[in-house]
């Protein structure tokens, strides 16, 4: 038992001798000492940022040497955990006088990491730098000269370390620099354009000494039409600053991949034009440009896969698979040396070639040099692309022979698109026209070089339709629509079966037809003319009393 003691009058437990107590010891003071070494750590750290103001500037001055135009921000705050860091509040990055008087960057919130070991060599240096939510304006004037190019060069004649140097040097260490909700407007001079990239994601380091890292994730959008889903553009770019100092941006070595992954080609066509083209699949472009900003050579391929038109779902749909290369000049301004090539599928090899250049991107309709051709193209591919570019051609309509086609287009001459389309023993197959094909034979398709407005001329093609001469075909297209002329003796039957088979063709024709279509051939004289975007109408030119109208159903035209 315990011995009890009386202190004062009250009763109190014999001290009793408890194991460990005093191993405890040691450890508190460890743990004061500890605290006590980051108390004076602390000191150590803060009297250096207690001065906001002074590293407010040397914040402001240093951002403007880099970028070479001035630098703004309200306010600085300092953040001790979880890393010493600045939070730069309402930061604007100012614009050139020919660029405009938008800020060319404005943030609100932007955090930048200390290195902390700069201070003591009284300089700022920061490890990684995180835009949050930006809006950057890109501009571009119309004398070819970017926004964006004067900074390149400012940062090519500024001396960086390595941003994961972990030593400090005589050159500052680059930060990395980030942002994240980015959005991205492009302006042409002092007219901002719809276009824009938002939610992009950016990242920007020196991997080497004068080298530049670059990687973007953004979505494409436009802002005057509703677009709800663009796919994702995606870019990675190194550019070299290793060669001797440039005195122009264009002598920079560049090596740049880009993606644009799942975009629907409906919404696709809302973003490039302004309105739904009325197509719909899946598009995805890839890119790869290497050599110097102002000549650099350029790799493209575009997919597009499910091709059809939105208003009806084919039985088969198409796919696109074009390969190009080009050299890209003038910074970006022109494509040189342009060739692409497209293998069309179910087509024993045959290929879609497009060659040419673009002297002006900005301005395709006037400058560019282009010439499209396929030297033979099955016509029962034809036949396919008609089943899936309209629901009204008869499924069991199909074709043979082959089509030879060369047509050039030249933007900066009145008669625009220039060339001939030629097939080669062409026949119709098909249940409406019986067990025998229609034998077409040659039909050509010319551009006419007379003075005037450009049209394609179909020359004369001869039709077996029951008559003891084949009827002749002619006709034209040109910007306010296509005009035919039928003639010949003609067996009535045998023309509404060509109808039949192709609806296109023989749209309207059954109303202009004689009564009697029983009897042998007829000699007949008809025209049709369809204005873009109506209905075809046939005129008998014979003058004879047509059939009483009949009531067609209301249906949706596809041509």
């Amino acid at each position: 038992m315990h011995q009890e003691t009386y202190r004062a009058g009250v009763l109190t437990e014999p001290r009793v001798s408890r194991p460990g107590f005093g191993l405890l010891r040691p450890s508190a003071r460890t743990l004061l000492a500890l605290f006590v070494c980051l108390g004076l750590l602390l000191l150590a750290v803060v009297p250096p940022l207690v001065s906001l103001n002074r590293y407010q500037r040397r914040v402001t001055t240093s951002m403007a040497q880099v970028l070479g135009r001035p630098v703004h921000l309200d306010h600085v705050t300092l953040n001790l955990l979880p890393l010493p860091s600045f939070t730069l509040e309402n930061l604007v990055i100012d614009e050139l006088p020919p660029f405009g008087a938008e800020p060319m960057i404005r943030a609100n919130t932007v955090n930048a990491r200390l290195r902390i070991g700069s201070l003591w060599r009284h300089r700022v240096e920061f490890s990684r730098i995180t835009f949050t939510d930006p809006s950057v304006n890109l501009v571009h004037l119309p004398d070819g000269r970017w926004n964006l190019s004067g900074i390149l060069l400012q940062a090519s004649h500024v001396d960086a370390a390595p941003t994961a140097q972990t030593s400090a040097g005589p050159a500052p260490r680059f930060p990395y620099i980030e942002a994240t909700g980015a959005r991205i407007n492009l302006k042409l001079g002092q007219e901002k354009t719809p276009f824009s990239l938002t939610e992009a994601e950016f990242a920007l380091w020196l991997p080497e000494p004068r080298q530049w890292e670059m990687r973007i994730s953004a979505k494409p959008a436009r802002t005057d039409v509703s677009v709800s889903d663009t796919g994702t553009l995606k870019l990675e770019a190194a550019l070299d600053l290793a060669s001797p100092r440039a005195s122009d941006l264009g002598d920079l070595p560049l090596t740049a991949d880009a993606t644009w992954t799942d975009a629907p080609l409906g919404a696709t066509s809302r973003l490039l034009t302004g309105a739904d083209a009325g197509v719909r699949g899946q598009l995805n472009l890839s890119a790869h440009l290497s050599g110097q900003i102002s000549s650099a050579r350029l790799t493209l391929r575009a997919q597009a896969d499910n091709l059809h038109r939105a208003d009806f779902i084919p039985e088969h749909s198409l796919s696109v698979d074009l390969e190009c290369t080009a050299l890209a000049t003038h910074v970006f301004h022109a494509l040189d040396d342009l060739r692409c090539s497209w293998p069309v599928p179910d087509s024993n090899g045959a290929t879609v070639a497009l060659t040419g250049t673009l002297p002006d991107l900005l301005d395709l309709r006037r400058s560019a040099q282009l010439e499209i051709g396929t030297p033979q193209l099955p016509a029962s591919v034809l036949s396919t692309w008609a089943h899936v570019l309209s629901a009204r051609v008869p499924a069991e309509t199909r074709a043979s022979g082959s089509l030879a086609a060369s047509m050039l287009y030249a933007g900066d001459k009145p008669g625009s698109w220039q060339g001939h389309a030629t097939f080669n023993d062409l026949a119709l197959i098909g249940s409406h026209l019986g067990e025998a094909p229609l034998a077409i034979g040659d039909a050509t398709l010319a551009t006419t070089t007379a003075p005037g407005p450009p049209s394609l001329v179909l020359d004369p093609v001869h039709l077996p339709l029951g008559g003891h001469d084949p009827a002749v075909l002619e006709g034209s297209a040109d910007r306010d629509g296509i005009t035919l002329h039928l003639a010949g003796l003609i067996a009535i039957p045998q023309l509404l079966a060509l109808a039949a088979a192709a609806p296109q063709f023989g749209e309207g024709l059954p109303e202009v037809l004689p009564h009697n279509r029983a009897a042998g051939p007829t000699r007949l004289d008809l025209t049709a003319h369809r204005p873009w975007g109506s209905a075809q109408i046939w005129t008998d030119t014979l003058n004879r009393p047509a059939p009483p109208p009949q009531q067609r159903p209301t249906r949706k035209t596809h041509h």
